[in-house]
């Protein structure tokens, strides 16, 4: 990248920052609220540069900006049931790829490569895109790490390990490893081993 490349890069990383620091919703990092999407976000970039080094600019975009000001958009929004569910995540996708197309537009990114960041926001090829599969895996893995211990007294165990099965099926094999390795609690390793037994 040359240096106005990378200036573009950073202006875009900064505002997709500054719109997810605005969720009024926060979790606990380290005793401090943070808000939960510039979290997520940032996350996201960190399993990004730790599994796929060598990405390109559309991926270190879109990983920035896949939730981006996702509570402006809440489930609550939508009917009950899966059809509503469904209806909401379909939605939710295009919400994510319209916010992050209006602020690449206006750091002066190019066409192209705001299609590109669509593409991966919309998950597109996911299992044939490398650049959606990056992404995808650390989507998976910020799940894994920070959200689904919290989901184990809300859900009964056979929905629990669906889920997993489901989230294991969408990541590659980088991915996989690095799942592998994240510190999690007995229960919760002891479910994951129960979701791969049959693989």
């Amino acid at each position: 990248m040359n240096g106005s490349e990378d200036t573009k890069l950073a202006q875009a990383l900064a505002a997709f920052d500054a719109l997810n620091a605005q969720d009024p919703n926060t979790i606990q990092v380290e005793g401090q609220a943070q808000p939960k999407e510039l979290h997520d976000a940032l996350a996201m970039t960190r399993w990004v540069d730790a599994l796929y080094p060598q990405a390109g600019e559309a991926v270190r975009l879109a990983a920035r900006c896949q939730h981006l000001c996702r509570w402006q958009s809440p489930r609550s929004n939508y009917p009950e049931g899966r059809a509503g569910y469904l209806r909401w995540r379909t939605e939710l996708k295009k919400f994510h790829a319209e916010k992050a197309a209006e602020v690449l537009r206006t750091v002066g990114y190019d066409e192209s490569v705001i299609e590109a960041v669509r593409a991966i926001n919309l998950k597109q090829g996911l299992k044939s895109n490398p650049d959606v599969q990056m992404v995808e895996d650390a989507l998976c893995l910020v799940f894994l790490e920070t959200q689904f211990e919290g989901y184990l007294d809300q859900w009964e165990k056979e929905k629990v390990i669906g889920i997993l099965r489901k989230t294991w099926g969408k990541m590659s094999v980088a991915g996989h490893q690095a799942a592998l390795q994240l510190s999690m609690s007995e229960r919760a390793r002891s479910l994951i081993e129960a979701a791969l037994a049959d693989d």
